[in-house]
Protein backbone atom coordinates (compact mmCIF):
# COMPACT_ATOMS: atom_id res chain seq x y z
CA UNK A 1 0.00 0.00 0.00
CA UNK A 2 1.54 3.18 -1.29
CA UNK A 3 0.84 6.22 1.27
CA UNK A 4 2.06 9.78 0.39
CA UNK A 5 3.02 12.52 2.59
CA UNK A 6 1.42 15.92 2.26
CA UNK A 7 2.00 17.10 5.60
CA UNK A 8 -0.38 19.73 6.95
CA UNK A 9 0.58 22.36 9.57
CA UNK A 10 -2.91 22.10 11.58
CA UNK A 11 -1.88 19.71 14.36
CA UNK A 12 -1.27 19.80 18.18
CA UNK A 13 2.09 20.11 18.87
CA UNK A 14 1.93 17.59 21.47
CA UNK A 15 2.32 13.88 20.78
CA UNK A 16 0.04 11.21 22.46
CA UNK A 17 0.77 8.01 23.34
CA UNK A 18 -0.84 5.27 20.81
CA UNK A 19 -3.49 4.08 23.78
CA UNK A 20 -5.21 7.44 23.08
CA UNK A 21 -6.10 6.10 19.95
CA UNK A 22 -9.69 4.54 20.67
CA UNK A 23 -11.64 6.28 17.12
CA UNK A 24 -11.85 6.13 12.88
CA UNK A 25 -13.73 9.18 11.96
CA UNK A 26 -15.03 9.08 8.17
CA UNK A 27 -15.01 12.19 6.29
CA UNK A 28 -16.18 13.18 2.65
CA UNK A 29 -14.13 16.50 1.80
CA UNK A 30 -17.47 18.24 0.25
CA UNK A 31 -15.60 20.24 -2.38
CA UNK A 32 -16.08 20.30 -5.74
CA UNK A 33 -12.78 20.10 -6.53
CA UNK A 34 -10.16 17.38 -5.38
CA UNK A 35 -7.28 20.07 -5.40
CA UNK A 36 -9.18 22.60 -3.58
CA UNK A 37 -10.21 19.76 -0.73
CA UNK A 38 -6.32 19.58 -0.50
CA UNK A 39 -5.30 22.92 -0.57
CA UNK A 40 -7.71 23.83 2.18
CA UNK A 41 -6.47 20.58 4.46
CA UNK A 42 -2.61 21.53 3.99
CA UNK A 43 -3.68 25.45 4.26
CA UNK A 44 -1.96 27.29 7.23
CA UNK A 45 -5.36 29.91 7.04
CA UNK A 46 -8.21 27.08 7.07
CA UNK A 47 -7.81 25.43 10.96
CA UNK A 48 -8.70 21.79 9.69
CA UNK A 49 -6.89 19.16 8.59
CA UNK A 50 -7.42 15.08 8.67
CA UNK A 51 -4.65 12.37 9.86
CA UNK A 52 -5.52 10.95 5.83
CA UNK A 53 -6.95 11.46 2.56
CA UNK A 54 -8.13 9.54 -0.27
CA UNK A 55 -7.54 10.84 -3.49
CA UNK A 56 -10.80 9.44 -6.64
CA UNK A 57 -7.52 7.49 -8.28
CA UNK A 58 -7.17 5.69 -5.14
CA UNK A 59 -4.01 7.21 -3.62
CA UNK A 60 -3.62 7.82 0.15
CA UNK A 61 -1.82 11.06 1.37
CA UNK A 62 -0.63 11.46 4.83
CA UNK A 63 -1.52 14.63 6.38
CA UNK A 64 -0.88 14.36 9.96
CA UNK A 65 1.27 11.76 11.75
CA UNK A 66 -1.08 9.52 13.85
CA UNK A 67 0.47 10.23 16.77
CA UNK A 68 -0.58 14.17 16.69
CA UNK A 69 -4.16 15.44 17.29
CA UNK A 70 -5.48 16.50 13.98
CA UNK A 71 -8.44 19.06 13.22
CA UNK A 72 -11.27 17.13 11.92
CA UNK A 73 -14.38 16.16 14.41
CA UNK A 74 -14.70 19.20 15.74
CA UNK A 75 -17.87 19.44 18.14
CA UNK A 76 -18.48 15.84 18.81
CA UNK A 77 -19.45 13.47 21.20
CA UNK A 78 -20.04 9.52 21.29
CA UNK A 79 -20.78 7.47 24.07
CA UNK A 80 -18.66 8.65 26.99
CA UNK A 81 -16.24 10.77 24.83
CA UNK A 82 -16.30 14.40 23.95
CA UNK A 83 -14.45 16.02 21.25
CA UNK A 84 -13.42 13.38 19.54
CA UNK A 85 -10.26 14.84 17.90
CA UNK A 86 -8.07 13.71 21.10
CA UNK A 87 -8.91 10.10 20.37
CA UNK A 88 -9.48 9.42 16.96
CA UNK A 89 -7.85 9.24 13.38
CA UNK A 90 -9.48 10.79 10.93
CA UNK A 91 -9.76 9.81 7.29
CA UNK A 92 -11.18 12.43 4.45
CA UNK A 93 -12.19 10.76 1.19
CA UNK A 94 -12.35 12.50 -1.67
CA UNK A 95 -16.22 13.43 -2.49
CA UNK A 96 -18.10 16.60 -3.62
CA UNK A 97 -20.63 15.59 -0.75
CA UNK A 98 -24.42 16.64 -0.62
CA UNK A 99 -23.55 20.32 -1.39
CA UNK A 100 -22.24 19.56 -4.71
CA UNK A 101 -23.93 16.39 -6.33
CA UNK A 102 -23.18 13.96 -4.13
CA UNK A 103 -22.04 10.81 -5.77
CA UNK A 104 -21.02 7.31 -5.25
CA UNK A 105 -17.24 6.38 -3.75
CA UNK A 106 -15.70 4.39 -6.20
CA UNK A 107 -13.87 1.46 -6.20
CA UNK A 108 -10.47 2.47 -6.08
CA UNK A 109 -11.18 4.43 -2.89
CA UNK A 110 -12.78 1.92 -1.29
CA UNK A 111 -10.09 -0.58 -1.55
CA UNK A 112 -7.97 1.70 -0.32
CA UNK A 113 -9.76 3.00 2.59
CA UNK A 114 -10.24 -0.97 3.49
CA UNK A 115 -6.55 -1.32 3.65
CA UNK A 116 -5.69 1.48 5.49
CA UNK A 117 -8.73 1.07 8.27
CA UNK A 118 -7.17 -2.40 8.46
CA UNK A 119 -3.46 -1.52 9.19
CA UNK A 120 -4.70 1.07 11.53
CA UNK A 121 -7.60 -1.07 13.63
CA UNK A 122 -5.08 -3.65 13.84
CA UNK A 123 -2.20 -1.12 14.73
CA UNK A 124 -4.10 0.55 17.23
CA UNK A 125 -6.72 -2.23 18.27
CA UNK A 126 -9.82 0.10 17.22
CA UNK A 127 -12.67 -1.76 18.06
CA UNK A 128 -16.00 -2.05 15.25
CA UNK A 129 -18.09 0.23 17.41
CA UNK A 130 -15.81 3.46 17.13
CA UNK A 131 -15.52 3.29 13.61
CA UNK A 132 -17.88 6.00 12.72
CA UNK A 133 -18.95 8.90 10.21
CA UNK A 134 -18.61 12.45 10.95
CA UNK A 135 -22.40 12.92 10.77
CA UNK A 136 -22.62 9.92 14.00
CA UNK A 137 -20.60 12.19 16.39
CA UNK A 138 -21.88 15.55 15.00
CA UNK A 139 -25.46 14.68 13.88
CA UNK A 140 -26.46 18.10 14.33
CA UNK A 141 -23.94 19.67 12.22
CA UNK A 142 -22.46 16.78 9.64
CA UNK A 143 -23.75 14.34 7.54
CA UNK A 144 -20.86 12.90 5.54
CA UNK A 145 -19.83 10.54 4.63
CA UNK A 146 -23.44 10.20 3.71
CA UNK A 147 -26.29 7.72 2.85
CA UNK A 148 -23.65 6.53 0.14
CA UNK A 149 -21.13 5.95 2.09
CA UNK A 150 -20.56 1.40 1.65
CA UNK A 151 -20.96 0.78 5.42
CA UNK A 152 -22.34 -2.74 4.79
CA UNK A 153 -19.79 -3.60 2.71
CA UNK A 154 -17.14 -2.52 5.13
CA UNK A 155 -18.80 -4.56 7.93
CA UNK A 156 -18.08 -7.31 5.88
CA UNK A 157 -14.46 -6.78 6.63
CA UNK A 158 -14.91 -6.30 10.07
CA UNK A 159 -15.00 -2.05 9.47
CA UNK A 160 -17.43 -0.67 11.65
CA UNK A 161 -20.70 -2.44 12.33
CA UNK A 162 -24.09 -3.42 10.49
CA UNK A 163 -27.16 -5.42 11.10
CA UNK A 164 -27.75 -8.88 10.31
CA UNK A 165 -31.32 -8.90 9.52
CA UNK A 166 -33.15 -9.76 6.15
CA UNK A 167 -33.57 -6.56 3.75
CA UNK A 168 -37.08 -8.27 2.40
CA UNK A 169 -38.22 -8.39 6.39
CA UNK A 170 -37.16 -5.04 7.11
CA UNK A 171 -38.78 -3.48 3.74
CA UNK A 172 -41.68 -4.64 5.21
CA UNK A 173 -41.63 -2.57 7.91
CA UNK A 174 -40.58 0.53 6.04
CA UNK A 175 -42.71 3.65 7.22
CA UNK A 176 -44.70 1.84 9.14
CA UNK A 177 -45.94 4.26 12.20
CA UNK A 178 -44.67 3.14 15.79
CA UNK A 179 -46.26 4.44 19.01
CA UNK A 180 -44.67 7.62 21.39
CA UNK A 181 -43.63 4.49 23.48
CA UNK A 182 -41.69 2.56 20.79
CA UNK A 183 -40.45 6.36 19.97
CA UNK A 184 -39.05 6.13 23.43
CA UNK A 185 -37.59 2.90 23.37
CA UNK A 186 -35.96 4.33 19.69
CA UNK A 187 -34.10 7.33 21.36
CA UNK A 188 -32.83 4.86 24.18
CA UNK A 189 -31.34 2.40 21.84
CA UNK A 190 -29.62 5.25 19.73
CA UNK A 191 -27.80 5.90 23.39
CA UNK A 192 -26.77 2.86 23.95
CA UNK A 193 -25.24 2.58 20.30
CA UNK A 194 -23.13 5.81 21.06
CA UNK A 195 -25.23 8.68 19.81
CA UNK A 196 -25.19 11.97 21.72
CA UNK A 197 -27.37 12.97 24.73
CA UNK A 198 -25.90 16.26 24.47
CA UNK A 199 -27.55 18.13 21.61
CA UNK A 200 -29.19 21.42 22.74
CA UNK A 201 -32.77 20.72 21.13
CA UNK A 202 -34.72 18.50 23.40
CA UNK A 203 -37.58 17.87 21.90
CA UNK A 204 -39.05 16.02 18.25
CA UNK A 205 -36.34 18.54 16.43
CA UNK A 206 -33.63 16.46 18.55
CA UNK A 207 -35.69 13.17 18.03
CA UNK A 208 -35.64 14.11 14.04
CA UNK A 209 -31.75 14.75 13.75
CA UNK A 210 -30.47 12.08 15.77
CA UNK A 211 -32.98 9.69 13.00
CA UNK A 212 -31.59 11.19 10.58
CA UNK A 213 -27.87 10.56 11.25
CA UNK A 214 -28.89 7.07 12.35
CA UNK A 215 -30.76 6.40 8.70
CA UNK A 216 -27.79 7.69 7.21
CA UNK A 217 -25.66 5.45 8.91
CA UNK A 218 -27.96 1.66 9.38
CA UNK A 219 -31.10 2.48 6.89
CA UNK A 220 -29.51 4.45 3.61
CA UNK A 221 -32.35 3.86 1.46
CA UNK A 222 -34.82 6.51 3.05
CA UNK A 223 -33.26 9.61 4.96
CA UNK A 224 -36.70 11.10 6.16
CA UNK A 225 -35.62 11.55 9.90
CA UNK A 226 -38.79 9.91 10.52
CA UNK A 227 -38.56 7.06 12.91
CA UNK A 228 -40.69 3.94 11.70
CA UNK A 229 -40.42 0.29 12.71
CA UNK A 230 -37.97 -0.28 10.23
CA UNK A 231 -35.84 2.03 11.88
CA UNK A 232 -37.09 0.88 15.38
CA UNK A 233 -36.32 -3.26 14.74
CA UNK A 234 -32.42 -2.22 13.80
CA UNK A 235 -31.81 -0.07 16.55
CA UNK A 236 -32.33 -3.09 18.27
CA UNK A 237 -30.74 -5.20 16.48
CA UNK A 238 -27.96 -3.40 17.13
CA UNK A 239 -28.39 -2.15 20.53
CA UNK A 240 -28.47 -5.62 21.77
CA UNK A 241 -24.09 -5.57 20.97
CA UNK A 242 -23.77 -3.09 23.69
CA UNK A 243 -26.01 -4.59 26.92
Amino acid sequence: MRITANYSPNFNIKKRKPKDIKFIIFHYTGMRKETDAINKLVGFKSKVSSHYLIKNNGEILKLVPDLYIAWHAGISHWQNYRLINKNSIGIEISNSGHEYKYSKFNEKQIKSLIKISKLLVKKYKIKSQFILGHSDISPDRKKDPGEKFPWKHLSKRKIGIWHNLSQNKLLKEREKKIKDTDKKIFIKNLYKIGYSKNLKSKNNKYLKILTTAFQRRFRQELINGIADKECLIISKNIAKRFN
